[in-house]
């Protein structure tokens, strides 16, 4: 915590003296400012916890083990946005030793933590209730629509969001100010509810505070709505949905962008019969994440850019986090189809299952159907860098379609064609222990494989 608190005096130094800062260099710095405190509450979140029991019970340990891999998360977040947007050596330099000491701890502390958690598993009974992050740091995060709900969702009452003023508000940012701690939204259904903007790097955002829609908090259910980022493919990284949220669920929703669509940052996330569209890396993070049931539509690119879908974001080997992918079908959307069809014998946009964005990145398609827009080599290397090859963790199971053919993939040493015995592990059950909470949440969701 010592640490970690001086990281976050630093960051209001800085921010005492904004004048002297750009203005994309500003939203950077207050970007650290939120992740400090949401670190800060963090902390006193997983100290709570080991300090009120002598013995963790399994559920205890899955929240401690996400809180700490959010943790560092969150410090590369405010890490990487400090270096690609903050020209001034100064801040940089100002802030990257209290970030780099407060990082290495952590990983210290989440290395120590699963050395002595792993062997005493399955002590499976009811668990303590963690406080999630103040919701008056979200408030402060101007321009999103934020949310905030914890431990279940219970609905208690109904509120109607119409921009013609016959609803109960105008808008979803009122309707959430007003609402209780558990939250449920619901759409009229996939663009017939379209929550949109058109924040981007290209003007002058970071990609952290480019969101249309952003989540923090606990225990969220968003159903049948489209989150929209309509800047286009020239701008650049242009998120519509930042989800840091822990036991998040996103039900028949769509997310439509084309770099960097869907952050899922952080935390535990499901994701049940969605439509996602995009370009560059447009599902990446680093949340423990799986997608089930999902059309993933690959977009037309720009023409010097090539078709990435996942870019996962795990930074240390203990982080409890990935991308798993079951049951989802890998599709082109129609401008990417029209383009193929029009160049006849000519190439078309390449399309990738993903790349590695941080050394220890880790995919996982399962039980999946790809169409022939996946290349044969299936995966990519980050911008030419082999660094994450021999670290990272890609994987691929029972995969039908024409583009699932395994034979022509890549032959990274942290490549593998995976058996069901080391699948089950990336399963609602395993990875995200989604039989849990998932019932609370009232959505739909397999826990095993299919």
């Amino acid at each position: 915590m010592k640490e970690q608190t001086l990281q976050h005096k630093v960051i209001i130094a800085y921010l005492a003296h904004k004048s002297n800062l750009s203005a994309t260099a500003l939203l950077a710095v207050l970007d650290c400012q939120l992740l400090s405190e949401l670190n800060i509450d963090i902390l006193t979140a997983a100290e709570t916890t080991l300090n009120d029991t002598d013995k963790l019970l399994d559920r205890q340990a899955d929240e401690v083990h996400t809180l700490l891999s959010a943790l560092i998360t969150n410090q590369h977040t405010c890490s990487d946005g400090l270096h690609a947007t903050v020209s001034a050596w100064s801040i940089k330099n100002g802030l990257s030793v209290p970030i780099h000491n407060s990082t290495k701890r952590y990983d210290v502390s989440l290395a120590l933590f699963k050395q002595a958690w792993e062997p005493h598993r399955k002590n499976s009974e009811v668990p303590l209730r963690m406080p999630g992050p103040k919701r008056e740091l979200f408030e402060r995060w101007s321009g999103r629509r934020l949310l905030q709900a914890t431990d279940t969702v219970l609905v208690n009452d109904v509120v109607r969001v119409r921009q013609d003023g016959s609803g109960n508000f105008a808008t979803i940012t009122d309707a959430v100010k007003s609402a209780p701690k558990h939250l449920m939204m619901v759409g009229d259904g996939i663009n017939q509810t379209v929550i949109t903007g058109n924040h981007s790097v290209g003007d002058g955002r970071t990609t952290f505070n480019s969101s249309t829609f952003g989540a923090l908090g606990r225990g969220f259910v968003a159903i049948s709505i489209t989150f929209r980022n309509a800047a286009g493919p020239a701008k650049f990284q242009a998120v519509a949905v930042l989800n840091n949220a822990d036991l998040f669920t996103f039900y028949s929703c769509s997310f439509e962008g084309y770099q960097d669509t869907l952050y899922t940052h952080s935390m535990r996330q499901f994701y049940r019969e969605c439509d996602i569209y995009g370009t560059v890396d447009y599902i990446f993070g680093n949340a423990a994440v799986v997608f089930q049931n999902c059309n993933i539509y690959s977009r037309l690119p720009l023409p010097s850019q090539i078709n990435t879908i996942t870019a996962q974001g795990r930074t240390d080997p203990n982080q409890n986090t990935g991308t798993s992918m079951q049951s989802c079908n890998f599709l082109a959307a129609a401008d990417l189809a029209a383009m193929a069809l029009c160049l006849e014998s000519q190439e078309s946009p390449i399309t990738f299952l993903g790349r590695p964005w941080k050394p220890y990145s880790r995919t996982v398609v399962m039980q999946s159907y790809m169409d022939s827009l996946i290349e044969p080599a299936g995966w990519v290397q980050w911008n030419g860098d082999d660094l994450a090859l021999n670290t990272l963790h890609d994987a691929e199971h029972n995969n039908s379609g024409p583009g699932s053919g395994t034979a022509g993939r890549v032959d990274w040493p942290g490549y593998l064609v995976i058996s069901a015995n080391d699948a089950i592990n990336f399963t609602v059950s395993n990875f995200i222990s989604g039989d849990q909470w998932l019932p609370m949440a009232g959505v739909p969701h397999d826990g095993g494989l299919l």
